[in-house]
């Protein structure tokens, strides 16, 4: 490419951001579509519902918006699935939107003539950017938010969705992902994480009841481990604050059932405390090995003075899968459960066919829905833990070619 054109990139690039600064959610879409023009390029910017069913278009002055693209069984779908940069049509590509690690969305770009060589990494590079941008622009308004709901969202959902981290993150070493269903009623699922140096440190809640109590209570626990974590305190303090902080904010007896661990990213040592909760599964060369189920303590809310912390030592690649009961126990209209042994072969499966961690979830988590065949009878959650360098690289956008 000649320098006019390196140029030409650099100046779209400059003029997004110069633009984000002041920008309003609902003129994202047309401030990056003026910006990317002079290139001979349409940008349509497709964001992911909260269901992760469907990339959903954002709207731009002028044009009708296109009607959402279902993320299984459409080429845009894929490019999100996987992480990958995707050629469709002529001169159309979709590129996936990420937020570091964080899936968001798919941008679609659709140039006039033919591009050099490295148009891809360019698109990429401005794809990253318009990423990042949409995830600090999104609390200025609800503009961006609503295009990604498909329903209206309960008062226990909006408290819980505003409390969790990004659904994935990823270091060099490792890979941390989430699901929630159901997405717009979810009350009392929560979950934590944290990437500080050598440990990551990672939690999953479940808070007795329904409805906004019970999201209160996921909500007060989630606060308090992560006061106490950042205070220092280690897994047993953290637990202890969650017992305070439940029996102070509420008079009647409240509980959370927790996993709390933290794993060293230098030896792949974990340390965890189980309070009351469905014991972790550790998965190795795609395979089941066994159960974690020491650090056995009662649950949150409920002091337990001879709580022990449990140790495992994790291999390279290995996957340590947590979720709550609501995964479980979800049952079809005849009663049949879900069960562990269910849960365990769709992994193993996910496995086999070498799916980003994320992509692992999201399809366990419609794999509950569908099961169940109607709305659900309990939050079903799941946080996944992988100590792997090839795993975190599977979550980073790039034209490497995979098969889905």
């Amino acid at each position: 490419m000649t320098g006019k054109g390196e140029t030409r990139w650099f100046e779209a690039l400059r003029a997004v951001l110069d633009d984000s600064h002041l920008w309003q959610a609902g003129e994202v879409a047309g401030r990056v579509g003026a910006a990317v023009s002079p290139l001979g390029l349409r940008a349509t910017i497709w964001l992911t519902d909260y269901e992760q069913m469907a990339l959903r278009a954002l709207p731009e002055p002028g044009r009708a918006a296109p009607e959402p693209l279902p993320i299984d069984g459409s080429l845009a779908g894929r490019a999100f699935a996987r992480v990958r940069s995707l050629r469709g049509d002529g001169l159309r590509w979709w590129v996936p939107m990420v937020n570091g690690t964080d899936r968001i969305g798919v941008v679609e770009f659709v140039a006039e003539a033919d591009q050099d060589a490295d148009f891809v990494g360019k698109c990429e590079l401005l794809a990253g950017l318009i990423g990042h941008l949409i995830t600090t622009t999104m609390p200025r308004g609800d503009h961006l938010d609503l295009v990604r709901r498909s329903q209206a969202m309960s008062t226990a959902s909006e408290l819980l969705w505003r409390m969790l981290p990004p659904l994935t993150v990823s270091c060099e070493r490792a890979v941390i992902s989430a699901a929630l269903q159901p997405c717009y009623e979810v009350g009392g699922d929560g979950f934590d994480y944290a990437l500080d140096g050598d440990t990551a440190y990672v939690a999953i809640l479940d808070a007795v009841g329904k409805g906004v109590t019970a999201g209160v209570a996921c909500a007060v626990a989630l606060a308090a481990i992560r006061a106490a974590r950042r205070a220092g305190g280690g897994l047993a303090e953290q637990a202890r604050a969650a017992d305070e902080a439940l029996t102070e904010h509420f008079t009647e007896v409240r509980f959370v059932t927790a996993v709390l661990a933290e794993l060293r990213l230098d030896t792949g040592r974990i340390r965890y405390l189980n309070a009351g909760h469905p014991a972790p599964l550790l998965l190795r060369s795609g395979r089941l090995v066994r159960e974690l189920d020491a650090g056995r303590r009662l649950p949150l809310g409920l002091a337990d003075p001879r709580a022990q912390v449990g140790e495992e030592a994790l291999e390279p690649d290995d996957r340590l899968l947590l979720y709550t009961d609501g995964v479980t126990e979800a049952r079809t209209p005849e009663g049949e459960f879900f069960g562990v042994n269910r849960l365990v072969g769709l992994v193993e499966r996910s496995a086999a066919a070498r799916l980003p961690a994320p992509e692992t979830l999201r399809r366990l988590s419609h794999a509950v829905l569908d099961h169940q065949g109607g709305p659900p009878d309990d939050d079903a959650t799941l946080l996944l833990v992988q100590w792997s360098a090839a795993a975190a690289l599977d979550t980073v956008p790039t034209t490497k070619a995979a098969d889905v």
